[in-house]
């Protein structure tokens, strides 16, 4: 969380990744996600409907990891995102690709 400090918000992300914090959190940490989301510092634009296609072809594609739906998410959203930043503290955001080919801008621990 100080990490994310240095950059403006709001912070983009989806509700794959929602769900994904809120179980990480706890009931420790439940309450500051939700002032995060109520205070509007992180927005849900990510439409999961309208992307299924490339978020399941990236599935597929990174099967032997295996990578999870959030992460499938997240990386379809680099690629639709003008200038994305992925805040992560998962090393596979190392290995996968946008648009095939990119790396994905990512600040790891």
């Amino acid at each position: 969380m100080a990490r994310s400090r240095q950059f403006p918000a709001p912070w983009l992300t989806c509700e794959a990744v929602l769900s994904e914090a809120f179980f990480l959190v706890g009931a420790a940490g439940r309450k500051a996600l939700v002032g995060l989301l109520r205070r509007g510092l992180v927005e849900v634009p990510f439409d999961l409907g309208s992307e299924l296609e490339p978020v399941l072809r990236l599935i597929d594609k990174y099967a032997n990891l295996p990578m999870s739906l959030a992460d499938a998410c997240l990386v379809r959203m680099t690629e639709t995102l003008a200038d994305p930043l992925v805040l992560t503290t998962d090393a596979d955001f190392r290995i996968y690709r946008r648009h095939s080919r990119q790396a994905i801008p990512c600040l790891v621990p």
